[in-house]
């Protein structure tokens, strides 16, 4: 099966699949499973037992898989409270699938009131100083559009325009003058990648950690309050004091803010098939990446 096969037919049934054979080569069993979420991995909690089980979308995540479960390990030598990978060999190979197993965190994911948090997070995380054998400079931002405009069962049309907008967006990119020095970088810092157990915040999802710009990792946030609107201007103003900067007030922002639209259209578009609510969001957001300006708040999924 070709990358493109595999993202095209990846979905929650296809991924319960790979779940009841990952579950018996270790040992559990995936009877109950829930599925928590679908996205760029299939990830689902055990019922029998106090593990999380993400699912990657195809065998060339294998070494994304890979720096995942090593990052949660340097993280917390560094002090960082973060997802912890089970003590197993791991990942494994599953169906065409790398698959990752973790311990499950008894809490609660994070939401409107913990932005604050996360800009505190992300102030701790971009002052460590990077490891050069655990991972190297961060890929583009722009790195899986290409793949997933590609295997997406949407309409060539569509496609089309999202390949043209991607290249252009790539050249504006590589035009664009970061003003922060590189760093360690989460890749995908959304407040729904912090977990709250214990009175504390827990980091999670290390695939796309790596070294580059700050930026990056800023303009997730402002993206989601100036475009989509999950956020008040208290709240981010909330994330802009913890954190000490904002990425709005920054030239270049614009440019990073119609990629993060592009990203969270693209991300959304490998499910249309899972439900009309996805497919009726799918189209709401295209609208507004055709018309090049914000309008209305998006829902997130």
């Amino acid at each position: 099966m070709s990358d493109r096969e595999t993202v095209s037919t990846f979905g929650s049934a296809s991924a319960a699949a790979v779940l009841r054979s990952a579950c018996t080569m270790i040992g559990e069993s995936a009877s109950g499973a829930e599925l928590l979420r679908l996205g760029e991995n299939a990830i689902f909690r055990l019922a029998a037992a106090p593990i999380v089980v993400r699912i990657a979308r195809g065998m060339d995540r294998w070494e994304d898989a890979t720096k995942e479960v090593a990052v949660s390990v340097w993280l917390a030598d560094k002090g960082i409270s973060a997802a912890r990978a089970a003590n197993i060999p791991q990942p494994v190979a599953v169906d065409g699938h790398p698959v990752t197993f973790w311990h499950f965190i008894d809490g609660r994911s994070g939401n409107n009131g913990d932005v604050r948090e996360l800009g505190a997070v992300l102030r701790r995380l971009h002052g460590l100083e990077a490891p050069p054998d655990l991972f190297g400079q961060s890929e583009s931002p722009l790195l899986r559009v290409g793949q997933r405009i590609a295997g997406a069962p949407v309409s060539p049309d569509d496609k089309t325009y999202l390949s043209a907008l991607a290249d252009r967006l790539s050249d504006d990119l590589e035009r664009t003058p970061f003003v922060m020095p590189p760093c360690v970088t989460h890749g995908d810092a959304h407040v729904q990648n912090l977990m709250f157990a214990d009175g504390r915040s827990i980091l999670i999802d290390f695939e796309r950690v790596g070294f580059g710009q700050p930026e990056w990792d800023l303009s997730v946030t402002a993206t989601e309050f100036v475009t989509a609107k999950f956020w008040t201007r208290s709240d981010y103003q909330d994330f802009v004091e913890s954190y000490g900067f904002d990425v709005t007030a920054w030239p270049g922002f614009d440019v990073l803010r119609r990629v993060q639209e592009l990203k969270m259209t693209t991300w959304l578009m490998q499910n249309v098939r899972e439900s009309p609510e996805i497919q009726s969001e799918f189209e709401r957001r295209m609208a507004v990446i055709r018309a090049g300006r914000p309008d209305g708040a998006w829902r997130a999924f």
